[in-house]
């Protein structure tokens, strides 16, 4: 089963609000706050290849307040 990791950039005090939306999608099976550099880090699961590439750019990177990404997928 395809899995990555998400770091996520969110717009300054939407962290709440993004990570509230990214429970909501199927495909990420856990999110969580953090303190650094990045805000939240998200473990997105799907059954093939191009879902998780689907998930992460057309859910998880369009979503409101999100400013930027980094993804690492799990090999």
């Amino acid at each position: 089963m395809p899995m990555a990791f998400v770091l996520i950039n969110a717009e300054i005090g939407a962290e709440h609000e993004v990570l509230k939306a990214l429970k909501e999608i199927p495909e990420v099976k856990e999110a969580y706050m953090v303190y650094g550099v990045y805000d939240i880090i998200a473990r997105v699961e799907t059954e093939t290849m191009q879902e998780l590439k689907d998930t992460i750019s057309w859910k998880i990177r369009r979503l409101d307040k999100v400013r930027s990404t980094l993804t690492m997928i799990v090999v």
